[in-house]
């Protein structure tokens, strides 16, 4: 009986080896199945290449000419636009006000981080607070233009609310270059908050909570867990934010141009931009200053991965 399972075995083993290995896939099935991700990437390249590329070469190429943004003809005047545009140093002095627009981005982030860090424990309400936190992302920035308009207006909403607690002012709080700065940069405060707040939340709550847990046996506190757990696991996110704040901080115009048209020492780099191509018909000097923009915003976000490069953490 065992002779005969042992022959069985045996003829079945050489009956397997003597099978044919399997034909390869024709060459159209090969070739359409390494197409088929390109496929898939078709429609989203198609929509960057024409809404994003496409433009910022025809930028370019616009800011090498004296197009006036409405006549046909172009002519062509090499690098006429950069030599004015960095020898009429006024055009940069705005770049002053995009200070305020810094350091209020520096509160951002630090209240982000301090909110995110909260909710992340268990807290009573805290889908509520987060929804608070996020919903002025949400709302249009001409609507939240719009309303603070109203706010800081002589007598307006913010005026009012002071005199309920004793505190009466004649202030016109968008009626100097400081108070008015001062006051745009608190309303991007308010308005960006949430991004920051739902990106370093997303960071915290992608820690293993294995890692509290062990903290906590070993008796750290919440400090000690915000030093050593999620400060570090978090170090790529907030690399991301500083990015985004500086980047946003140089190009600011959504706020401003509502709220004050540029008046009152608001005018920020891209307001300035804009009334070149649209108002004084220079787009081709509006074109290079878009360009030069670029290029700042650019060599800020290689500085800033040079001097804080993504290096991976390990937390375990």
């Amino acid at each position: 009986m065992t002779g005969t399972t042992e022959t069985a075995a045996v003829k079945a083993a050489a009956s397997t080896d003597a099978a044919p290995a399997p034909a390869p896939a024709p060459r159209p099935a090969r070739l359409w199945r390494g197409a088929t991700p390109w496929l898939f990437l078709l429609a989203p390249l198609t929509l960057l290449i024409v809404f994003t590329y496409a433009p910022i070469a025809n930028m370019v190429a616009y800011s090498f000419t004296d197009w006036d943004g409405v006549s046909p003809e172009l002519r062509w005047t090499g690098a006429g636009n950069y030599t004015e545009l960095f020898t009429r140093p006024e055009l940069f002095e705005v770049f002053w006000v995009s200070g305020y627009y810094l350091a209020a981005s520096v509160v951002q982030i630090v209240a982000a981080l301090y909110f995110a860090t909260v909710l992340s424990f268990n807290v009573r309400f805290r889908n509520f607070f987060k929804g608070v936190l996020f919903f002025p992302y949400l709302i249009n920035g001409v609507a939240i233009g719009f309303v603070f308009l109203y706010f800081f207006q002589d007598g307006g909403t913010l005026d009012s609310v002071l005199s309920l607690v004793g505190v009466e002012t004649d202030r016109a709080w968008l009626g100097t270059p400081e108070s008015a700065n001062t006051s745009l940069a608190a309303v991007s405060v308010w308005r960006y908050l949430g991004l920051n707040f739902v990106l370093f939340l997303g960071a915290i709550q992608s820690i293993p909570g294995e890692l509290y847990e062990a903290a906590e046996l070993d008796g750290a506190n919440r400090w000690d867990q915000f030093r050593h757990i999620i400060a570090p696991g978090i170090k790529p996110v907030l690399s991301l934010t500083v990015i985004l704040s500086v980047s946003g901080s140089l190009s600011v115009f959504e706020i401003p141009y509502i709220m004050t048209g540029g008046a009152t020492g608001t005018e920020t780099f891209v307001i300035q931009t804009v009334k070149l191509a649209f108002q004084f018909n220079k787009t081709g000097l509006a074109s290079a200053a878009a360009v030069v923009l670029l290029l700042i915003v650019l060599a800020v976000t290689w500085v800033q991965r040079r001097l804080t490069p993504d290096d991976k953490v390990d937390l375990v």
